[in-house]
């Protein structure tokens, strides 16, 4: 226990004070702290850098260089007389040379900015997608944090009960109408509860903990669920073909796959520029002096203009074997997305059900708590009556708290179904999660 206490507040002095949450804040406080987040994040915004870069290899290029060299130069040459003779000659030589080259004609330069531009719209689907998943999992680890917190409440409420049952059998005992394994049986339930107890708690303590890793911070408290606000409708639009549909045109998943078959595509027209010519337009200014050793001490400018034709002829085979290559990668492309379209249509149906059928639930188990609260209150009599048996009491008081934890985890269960559902679909982010916040007690 000390070294929870310690542990707790070496937490603290690391992130600072504890905070109470709701939904709403803790998904808004996930978008800025969750490291994953901020990890695709950095990657959009590096492949968004693809698109400038694919441009401006279709823009103007425009170069300059400069030269200048010290040279000596040692000649041996004839005279009049037939005698060879050797000079020395030291000159400076230097050159300027400025070029302006446009590409009119490159397939394969064309091909791959529109290939940039199918994988920025990927990245940009990838974030959009994580965004969602963000919603998605704050929401689970919130969830989970309530019903953390609900075990725990049942299994101290069900401490209370036996603890109760317990004295009254020792008095009961005292006063010659109970029997000691009456003692014994309220003893072992209250023992199971002390483990029950110990679990629960270290489960509240890592629902927490993994709440905290989203927001980066510590909590003190979460915001339960109100039953009574809680409202049980089922989805809009009430058909799971209109959420299908609705995927179809909105889903980042889908638009993301979308977008690499786009890019895949684009990748097959680059490995077919391989048989295209180039042609690019070639503008130059140079200016030399005694820049060889038959012009020293000559200077000469020259301006050209003109066009440059690149014809290619034989590679070796090296362009055909791209062109298999990126074919086989589209056709990759193509059924990893009529996968992912096959298997967001189960999912929808799945989360579709989730709602409609958790409404039903929750209310059958709702009913079920009310049932076996009163049979709880009838076997306490029945056994103040001397009708019933103390393990006839525990059993009831066993089931009611099944009954309640199945409740609470169907109730989550619908929530998170519902979140589910609005983010497979590409619907607004936040507009689940504040109707949901709504239900809760501040």
């Amino acid at each position: 226990m000390k070294r929870n206490v310690l542990a707790f507040a070496a937490a603290g002095l690391l992130w600072g004070p504890a905070w109470s949450l709701d939904l709403s804040q803790a998904y808004a406080a996930a978008l800025e702290q969750d490291s994953t987040i901020r990890s695709v994040r950095a990657a959009t915004d590096a492949r968004r850098e693809r698109l400038p870069q694919a441009r401006a290899q279709l823009l103007p290029n425009l170069s300059a260089s400069v030269s200048r060299h010290r040279n000596w130069l040692e000649r041996t040459s004839p005279d009049a007389s037939g005698q060879l003779v050797t000079s020395d000659l030291r000159y400076t030589s230097s050159s300027e040379v400025l070029s302006l080259r446009q590409p009119i004609f490159r397939m394969y330069q064309m091909a791959d900015y529109r290939q940039a531009q199918a994988q920025v719209d990927d990245a940009e689907a990838v974030l959009e997608r994580e965004l969602q998943n963000v919603g998605v999992r704050v929401s689970g680890a919130y969830f989970e944090a309530l019903l953390a917190e609900e075990h725990l409440a049942l299994v101290l409420s069900q401490k209370t009960a036996y603890t109760t049952q317990l004295d009254a059998a020792q008095k009961r005992v005292g006063a010659g109408f109970g029997t000691r394994t009456d003692i014994d049986e309220a003893r072992a339930a209250l023992d199971l509860n002390v483990a029950q107890e110990l679990e629960a708690r270290q489960n509240l303590d890592f629902t927490r903990r993994q709440l905290q890793s989203l927001v980066n911070r510590p909590i003190d408290g979460l915001a339960p669920l109100d039953p009574l606000r809680m409202r049980l409708v089922r989805p809009t639009p009430d058909r799971v073909e209109d959420w299908i549909e609705q995927a179809g045109l909105n889903s980042p998943e889908l638009r993301s796959l979308g977008a690499q078959l786009e890019a895949a595509r684009h990748e097959l027209e680059k490995a077919r520029a391989g048989h295209y010519p180039t042609l690019d337009a070639i503008a130059q200014w140079s200016r030399n002096d005694s820049d060889t050793i038959t012009s020293i001490k000559t200077r000469y400018s020259n301006r050209s203009i003109g066009l440059q034709l690149n014809i290619p002829l034989y590679s070796g085979g090296h362009v055909s074997s791209t062109v298999r290559q990126a074919h086989a990668g589209r056709q990759r492309a193509e059924e990893d997305l009529e996968a992912l379209r096959r298997d967001l249509g189960v999912r929808l149906h799945r989360e579709f059900r989730g709602v409609t059928e958790g409404i039903l639930r929750v209310k059958a188990l709702e009913q079920a708590v009310r049932s076996a609260e009163q049979v709880v209150i009838s076997n306490r009599r029945s056994f103040e009556a001397g009708s019933r048996t103390l393990p006839d009491v525990l059993n009831a008081e066993q089931q009611k708290v099944s009954a309640q934890r199945d409740l609470a985890q169907a109730r989550f269960v619908y929530l998170m179904s519902r979140i589910r559902l609005q983010a497979l679909s590409g619907g607004d982010k936040a507009e689940v999660i504040d109707e949901i916040n709504g239900w809760l007690t501040r």
